[in-house]
């Protein structure tokens, strides 16, 4: 009868198997116990090879730095297939991880970047599932034309293009099925493993990392909330005539489907595109600078995934005017007015290379003894162009290598500084990272007009919480005037540079110098 039973067992094992190994709806990657495995299998490989790679070598010699880099690339390389294989929750820490240039090895933000364009595909049939589970309706009673080619497929979601029965084209953006399901677990399974590094290397400062996706992946696999912090930065920004953010159509929305006006142009960093379709790279990056100094220090609700896939630009053809197009709202930071003081104050003292207001300041938000350290990280600067005023000099290339250097070297006393600030600085860190990749891209990287455009917008932001504190019409009258007379001394330097740079700046110069001479 036991035979007979096991004989029964053993079949229905096999055709259990061959029926989900047949069956397309299936994959071998959803089940818990192959995802939570290769996480565990992937974290003790890792965790082997920085303790026998370089157990024996001399901390600080040339050997030992050269078999750290071989072992950060190693690890960097098994850390992507990971979250390519676990895709969903894995892919977007691993996103985060890779926009940290400056903060993070470079071998591991190199590694980590191209998780951007290896995001997973929904079937076709996984689509039609959720639009029907969630709409109520088939793809063909919703659209004309329905293009299966997703536009852009990213770790949460992916957007196609589409035809209302009313004619109107719009942009669908479809969750992937399994992400929400999975979202929780697999934040879990991060957690319980980096607890167990953390015992193994007492330096390993990783926990604000899963702090961060508990706190944020709610919110982004919400797209209802994605289409309200879209609406609200329309009318923040609405000043910006540069600006396009896609209209929400609320009537054909939920949480996991979301129905946007279409909406198409080149990638920010394209440059190529940009000087093919006559657009000024110079008036791109100035133009997107003023939009995020007015997020960050004016308004504290900022965009954090300016990814090149997000941040689309594009010329009217009727008009001549280069437009940015801000795409995928569901990750906000709000700042608390304390925290965006300190922040401005902070930027106000980097500018004017305060190193007094540097220290003060850097230590409010957390940075304690670790403020040049700090002040390095936020600007991507080297320390002694902290000190000599970081818009005084441009970014040499000795200097970027030296920072990126410097993030391997000082990796644990960077993860201890992450640890240590208020949370709402992290997620800044990051959109400041990806930020100045795109200016690299378009070599506009530290240029005047953005700090020109940073210090107006710190000016205005201190200024009106001043005000606002104040009950004294003196007061307040003597801090108005004071803002207009810093705005107006900014406004004059700019054109200065102006004219210092201009055909007619130059002319004036040559005049003055030969009557200079003569007399």
């Amino acid at each position: 009868m036991a035979k007979r039973a096991l004989k029964l067992a053993s079949l229905a094992a096999a055709a259990s198997g061959i029926y989900l190994y047949g069956n397309k709806f299936l994959d071998p990657n959803d089940f818990g116990v192959v995802r939570v495995g290769r996480a565990i299998a992937t974290t003790a490989v890792i965790t082997c090879d920085y303790l026998t790679s370089l157990r024996n070598v001399p901390y600080g010699s040339e050997e030992y730095d050269f078999l750290k880099s071989q072992v950060h690339l190693r690890s960097a390389e098994r850390l992507r297939e990971l979250c390519c294989a676990n895709r969903g929750t894995f892919i977007k820490v691993g996103q985060h991880l890779g926009a940290l240039d400056y903060l993070l090895p470079e071998e591991y933000t190199r590694t980590l970047k191209v998780l951007h364009s290896q995001a997973p595909q929904s079937t076709r049939q996984e689509i039609e599932q959720v639009i029907r589970e969630d709409l109520g309706k088939e793809i063909k009673e919703l659209f004309v034309s329905f293009e299966d080619t997703p536009l852009g497929a990213a770790s949460l979601a992916q957007v196609h293009k589409a035809v209302l029965q009313d004619g109107r084209t719009v942009a669908v953006k479809i969750q992937h099925p399994k992400v929400q399901a999975q979202s929780s677990k697999d934040i879990f399974l991060m957690e319980v493993l980096l607890l167990i590094v953390k015992q193994i290397f007492p330096d390993f400062e990783f926990m604000w990392l899963v702090e961060e996706a508990k706190k944020n992946l709610p919110l982004e696999l919400d797209f209802l909330n994605e289409g309200r912090n879209a609406e609200k930065v329309a009318q923040m920004l609405k000043k910006f005539d540069f600006l396009k953010v896609p209209r929400i159509y609320w009537e054909l929305s939920t949480r996991r489907v979301l129905l946007m006006e279409f909406m198409e142009g080149g990638q920010v960093n394209d440059k190529a595109y940009m000087e093919k379709n006559g657009i000024d790279v110079n008036e791109i990056s100035r133009n997107l600078g003023k939009l995020y100094s007015e997020m960050i220090f004016v308004n504290g609700f900022v965009h954090c995934d300016p990814h090149p896939g997000n941040v689309l630009v594009k010329k009217c053809p009727d008009s001549g005017k280069a437009y940015i197009i801000l795409l995928d709202h569901g990750l906000y930071q709000v700042l608390s007015e304390s925290f965006r003081m300190d922040y401005c104050r902070l930027w106000q003292a980097l500018i004017k290379a305060d190193m007094k207001r540097v220290q003060k300041y850097s230590r409010r938000l957390g940075a304690g003894d670790l403020y040049p350290l700090f002040a390095c990280m936020l600007t991507a600067r080297s320390w002694e162009s902290v000190n000599r005023g970081i818009d005084q000099s441009p970014l040499s290339a000795s200097e970027d290598v030296e920072i990126r250097s410097n993030a391997a070297a000082y990796l644990p006393q960077i993860t201890q500084l992450l640890n240590n600030v208020p949370r709402q600085m992290l997620l800044l860190l990051k959109t400041n990272d990806l930020l100045r990749g795109i200016e690299s891209a378009l070599h506009t990287r530290a240029s005047a007009s953005s700090f020109l455009n940073m210090s107006r917008c710190c000016i205005r932001a201190v200024s009106t919480y001043q005000r606002s504190k104040s009950h004294s019409l003196y007061r307040r009258v003597h801090i108005s005037l004071t803002e207009a007379l810093s705005l107006w001394q900014i406004d004059l330097y700019e054109l200065f540079l102006w004219l210092k740079g201009s055909c007619l700046g130059n002319w004036v110069i040559a005049f003055l110098s030969r009557m200079h001479h003569s007399t």
